[in-house]
């Protein structure tokens, strides 16, 4: 990975351990708690690929396993946001536009349902029964509908800012080929309005009256 996803990934997702720590925590919501961490990997994935995703989910997973108050086995939640930001990073657009917002939401449902299974299954394999008395169809329920309500406050911001740092002098020539930011299909979805498309448009348009006005001008000159 480069520098500045390095950075940016590392910023990312301190910052989001910290919130869901000391505060999406101690919400006392029924089920499940909103996982911002795991939001945040999401987003990640959809704009770094694959294995920018795997990345960093491992690290985002180990900090949360080594973090207080863990009570769980070190590298459990590391294994399940490693596979989390694999399988989301399959997701990105080969062109790095989404066009429409039900990629992005689907993604989000996936992985909070696979993160609740995986980590349930992890810790049914070294002891922890913990999903059983709660409920494992609640905990499932609760985790889609928490992440799917936190997901349009999160996702399109943290999308923005990586292909924003993408789109950095001192990334490589691939990642600024790429003209259009990776959050326009969430952001515009629902309105039916194609930025692109209207800032060429008005491009044009411009272009077009300069070009009649200097003819204008000629004309007069001429005369």
């Amino acid at each position: 990975m480069r520098l500045n996803r390095m950075l940016l990934s590392a910023t990312l997702v301190v910052v989001a351990l910290v919130i869901q720590v000391s505060v999406l925590a101690r919400l006392q919501l029924p089920g499940a708690v909103p996982d911002l961490l795991l939001l945040t990997v999401v987003a990640l994935a959809l704009v770094y690929g694959h294995v920018g995703g795997a990345l960093v989910g491992f690290g985002a997973g180990l900090l949360a396993d080594l973090a207080p108050p863990a009570d769980h086995a070190a590298g459990r939640y590391a294994l399940v946001l490693c596979v989390v930001g694999y399988a989301a990073g399959l997701a990105k657009p080969e062109t790095g536009r989404i066009r429409s917002v039900m990629g992005p939401m689907l993604a989000v449902v996936a992985a909070a349902v696979g993160s609740t299974l995986l980590y349930a299954g992890v810790g049914s394999l070294v002891g922890d029964t913990a999903a059983r008395h709660v409920g494992l169809i609640g905990l499932l329920f609760s985790a889609a509908v928490y992440d799917l309500l936190l997901a349009p406050f999160t996702v399109p911001f943290i999308m923005a800012l990586a292909r924003r740092a993408e789109n950095d002098p001192l990334a490589d020539s691939k990642s600024s080929g790429v003209g259009s930011d990776v959050a326009t299909g969430w952001l515009a979805a629902g309105t039916g309005l194609k930025i692109g498309s209207q800032r060429g448009g008005l491009r044009m348009r411009a272009a077009r009256s300069r070009a009649a006005k200097a003819g204008r001008i000629k004309g007069v000159k001429r005369l």
